[in-house]
């Protein structure tokens, strides 16, 4: 199983040959693995991971100390049920684990949209507009028998809609945009602009290796520092 975290930017197109597809940005990582939970310890295996930054005077110490030994100053922390071997705390994911054509499940908290009637919340017709019907167009109507004295749970009624953790399954990956860290991903996702993401695929996760141009200037490091003794080691005699 593979995951990471990342927040939706917005929703466009883009054009693959002659068809056009409607996809949704989602700046995907990169996401440092703050814990490894076990059976032993904590009674099942999952893996934290965290995502965005902070002030430290934003984060609370017991959190602070929590995340300390990955080297962050996370935003977010959430849990992926899985047990992973060869991973360690401090070790990075990014967009690089997925790829084009990956079919993954996405989890985000949806848009609330307040209190709201019947109608627009599960879908009812509502009243017949006719001579005599007054006030009553987008009422309910009967919420029960007269017999029984109560009303029973679950009746569909009026209340405060949206804000529910929604899981969309069977989306996929279009589009890799490695260089800026951006998913685009075939349709909508739930949540609104900046939300937070949970992003999850079938397949193996491979954790981000240590960027082309660091090792690539660690020959002059080493270098340098060696001019730096041999001038050092001239000026003692």
């Amino acid at each position: 199983m593979k995951f990471i975290l990342g927040k939706k930017i917005n929703m466009t197109q883009i054009w693959q040959g002659d068809q056009v597809i409607a996809v949704t940005k989602v700046q995907a990582g990169p996401c440092a693995i703050v814990q490894l939970k076990n059976k032993n310890s904590d009674g099942y295996e999952a893996v934290q991971i965290s995502y965005g930054e902070q002030k430290e005077k934003r984060i609370k110490k017991p959190q602070l100390g929590h995340i300390k030994k990955a080297g962050v100053k996370a935003m977010y922390l959430r849990e992926f049920r899985s047990s992973i071997d060869g991973l360690k705390i401090g070790d990075k994911i990014d967009v690089s684990a997925f790829s084009t054509g990956d079919v993954i499940k996405v989890t985000a908290i949806s848009k609330g949209k307040g209190f709201q009637g019947v109608v627009k919340r599960h879908g009812f017709s509502g009243q017949k507009k006719t001579h005599g019907n007054k006030d009553q167009l987008r009422m309910p109507g009967s919420i029960g028998a007269s017999g029984v004295q109560h009303v029973f749970k679950g009746v569909r009624m009026a209340g405060r809609m949206g804000g529910a953790r929604i899981t969309t399954q069977n989306l996929k990956i279009v589009d890799i945009d490695k260089d800026n860290n951006i998913l685009l991903i075939k349709g909508a996702i739930p949540g609104g602009i900046n939300g937070l993401i949970l992003i999850s695929s079938i397949g193996e996760l491979k954790v981000a290796e240590q960027p082309i141009e660091v090792l690539a200037e660690m020959p002059k490091i080493n270098s340098i520092v060696n001019e730096l003794k041999i001038e050092n080691n001239k000026s003692v005699e």
